[in-house]
């Protein structure tokens, strides 16, 4: 067994990122959503493109206070006119004047500062300060965001509302992102009975509900599923299904089949194939039997050839998903071009609601539900640590991490937690 750092590197290690060039492709601003940036976006404006109003109030020329001792007989005249925000200003802010602006109001020029209006009394065309403002306040400044020239959106990003927004702003009416990568799905065992079928269920008999889990994993991940259906446990059939696998996905994903059993054939099918194998089990609980191999596809083009990944992943459920949440997910983002942030879960401590106990022989996860009181994290495991127990995981967004040789956090103590 293999410890769980180095199966996270040497499946990183084997992932060769899509090219910008060869695996991109041009999309509408509004069909990028979770997808991966290929290229470097450039603002082409100074955001704010000019300087404007964070408040509703008035615009005023600080020169004209700035020396000012007795407020009570401050008073500047209110100019004839008003700024809202979209309103195009070309007069000029006289000496001693003031004009009313709105959050958002594209200063006149000569002003530079602006004096929220609760601090204000307008008296018939002259307005008053109850207070001295500082010279420059609630003015966004043209620029002070971003200036013209710098990237405003680096490739490797996921797109999600704030990108895209951004981008928008820039007049990015479309934008280049990486192809998703497509992850082939293939569900092995006698026991298995596809959904549709699930009226003819007999004794011994169980639902395939890998397809259905790995599926919606793979598409949070920002890939596309392709099921290739359930095979039974015979070889013959499984190498068949492995090779149309290769010739149209990405990465392939098999669940059980994978262990030591006498019906477990993914381990020889891949060898008489010529695929690496790069690993056979994790020093990890649940998901120890986890196959890790790659195979070369020709792509007919100057005899060149795709490096394909093959994950043969436990038949049990949670174990199956587990193996995708601490491996196969960052395999993908770094495939699909993501920044290198993308490629590993996120670790956070957080207090546990329980006593937590694990073998310590493997590196442990258990699952659970993350939330946060008074800001602070809190894990709350579960009852029923079962692999083949889905029905527990319900709810699970969160893994409490037991590290080798530790097999006790009481309750109250802090825990290493993986998100999920």
């Amino acid at each position: 067994m293999l410890p769980v750092s180095e199966v996270e590197k040497i499946i990183l290690d084997l992932v060769k990122p899509f090219a910008p060039e060869g695996d991109s492709e041009i999309l509408p601003l509004l069909e990028v959503n979770n997808r991966i940036l290929a290229e470097d976006i450039t603002s082409e404006w100074d955001f704010p493109h000019w300087d404007n109003s964070a408040m509703d109030g008035y615009a005023l020329r600080y020169a004209d206070i700035a020396d000012v001792i007795d407020w009570q007989n401050l008073k500047l005249a209110i100019a004839p006119y008003e700024i809202t925000a979209g309103k195009a200003i070309t007069q000029l802010l006289k000496q001693g004047e003031c004009v009313r602006i709105f959050t958002g109001g594209m200063l006149p020029k000569g002003a530079d500062t602006v004096i929220m209006q609760e601090d204000t009394e307008r008296i018939d065309n002259f307005l008053q300060l109850k207070v001295k403002p500082t010279q420059g306040e609630y003015v966004r400044h043209r620029g002070e965001f971003v200036k013209a020239g710098t990237t405003l959106v680096r490739a490797g990003t996921k797109l999600g509302a704030t990108e895209i927004g951004a981008l928008a702003s820039a007049r990015c009416q479309q934008v280049k992102v990486y192809r998703q990568p497509k992850i082939a799905i293939i569900s092995t065992g006698n026991e298995l009975v596809s959904l549709d079928r699930s009226q003819f269920l007999q004794d011994g008999q169980i639902i395939d509900s890998n397809l259905y889990a790995l599926a919606t994993l793979i598409t949070q991940a920002g890939a596309i599923a392709i099921p290739f259906g359930i095979v039974s446990d015979d070889q013959a059939e499984l190498e068949i299904t492995i090779k149309k696998a290769i010739a149209s996905a990405d990465i392939i994903i098999s669940s059980g089949g994978a262990s030591v059993g006498d019906y477990d054939y993914v381990d020889a099918i891949l060898e008489k194939m010529g695929a690496n194998i790069h690993v056979c089990s994790v020093a990890i609980k649940p998901g120890k039997p986890l196959t890790v191999a790659s195979l070369t596809r020709s792509l007919n083009v100057n005899e060149s050839e795709d490096v394909i990944l093959y994950f043969g992943v436990p038949g049990n459920p949670v174990s199956a998903m587990m193996s995708f949440w601490r491996f196969i997910r960052g395999a993908i983002a770094k495939l699909n071009g993501a920044n290198s942030n993308y490629w590993h879960p996120q670790f956070i401590k957080a207090i546990t609601t329980e006593d937590l106990h694990a073998q310590g022989r493997r590196e442990t996860y258990l699952w659970g539900q993350l939330t946060y009181h008074k800001g602070n994290p809190i894990f709350q495991p579960i009852k029923n640590y079962s692999s083949g127990n889905l029905i527990s995981a319900i709810g699970t967004n969160a893994l409490a991490v037991m590290r080798v040789n530790q097999t006790y956090v009481p309750v109250g103590d802090e825990v290493m937690i993986m998100i999920v």
